[in-house]
């Protein structure tokens, strides 16, 4: 069966050779597109492009940092470093003669103040990784991407359980409208027609009472928003049982959703309608709020 995802998850995973050790951490939040900040060790910066390519097939969409690292566990530096002897001495020999001549005292700790300054050691650049630990870098990524779904999935699950309680909840409250409106409308023609028998000795058409009553009533039904409503309610069960990527769609279904529920609210002026009409609001609100996360 198809499984709401959310954009929401983390994912971890790590692959270790005779001399290295590399760490991939997956972190997604919820975005509009995919929005992937990713940091690679320089020894495999010839892979950025390829990587993305992967992560996007994975995520899809959402505000993604995506990290990897690479520890050496053979004690021998990835970079070679040196010191530049000569350099320093050319330091030494430049600050000695310069406190001569402006009597100013040498430093208190040489090696501190001749490591600061600039070429005094040098470090070659890593070099590029090699197939196999190009190819040991691409599982870790398929490893950790995978991680990360999971995670979506455990996520999107207890969003779908939301979605329906409160989907449930708004349908069980559309019910509860039924009878208040059937009274209201009573209530309407009796206040009209008490007024009109309170104003003594004024002719007026019968027939064009009912009528203007027939127009006035018609403008305050509801029984077509309620029947949009329900529509889209079920519209949106439907979709949350679609393939996932539906979140979009079930943020516009949720729009809609809301023009219905307003209009209910503006032509309901009952109080015990306009209760319904409320709690109805705030359940959708709190829909809207988890929408944003459905992938």
């Amino acid at each position: 069966p198809y499984m709401l995802l959310s954009m929401t998850g983390f994912g971890k995973a790590v692959a270790t050779s005779e001399d290295k050790k590399i760490t991939v951490e997956v972190k997604s939040l919820n975005s509009k597109q995919l929005d992937l900040n990713m940091r690679l060790p320089y020894s495999f910066r010839s892979q950025e492009l390829e990587l993305r390519a992967i992560a996007a097939r994975y995520l899809e969409r959402g505000k993604v940092d995506f990290i990897v690292s690479v520890e050496n566990l053979s004690g021998t530096p990835s970079a070679a470093s040196s010191l530049n002897g000569e350099v320093i001495a050319a330091y030494k020999n430049q600050i000695e003669n310069l406190s001569a001549q402006l009597g100013i005292a040498t430093p208190c700790d040489w090696w501190e103040a001749l490591l600061r300054l600039p070429d005094a050691v040098h470090t070659d650049a890593p070099a590029d990784a090699d197939e196999a630990q190009i190819a040991q870098l691409n599982k870790v990524v398929a490893d950790a991407l995978k991680a990360l779904v999971q995670h979506r999935r455990a996520e999107g699950e207890q969003l779908e359980t939301f979605f329906k309680e409160r989907i449930d909840a708004i349908g069980q409250l559309l019910m509860q409208v039924e009878p208040f409106e059937k009274e209201r409308v009573e209530k309407v023609r009796q206040r009209l027609e008490d007024g009109l028998a309170r104003i003594t000795g004024v002719e007026y058409d019968r027939s064009r009472l009912e009528q203007e009553l027939i127009f006035y009533i018609e403008k305050l039904d509801v029984n077509e928003e309620k029947q949009r409503l329900r529509r889209h309610l079920d519209y949106f069960m439907e979709t949350l049982a679609a393939p996932a990527g539906q979140g979009k769609k079930l943020g516009f279904i949720a729009q809609e959703m809301g023009r219905e529920i307003n209009t209910l609210g503006s032509k309901s002026n009952q109080a015990d309608m306009q209760a319904i009409v409320v709690k109805m609001k705030d359940l959708l609100e709190q829909i809207k709020e988890q929408v944003l996360n459905v992938l």
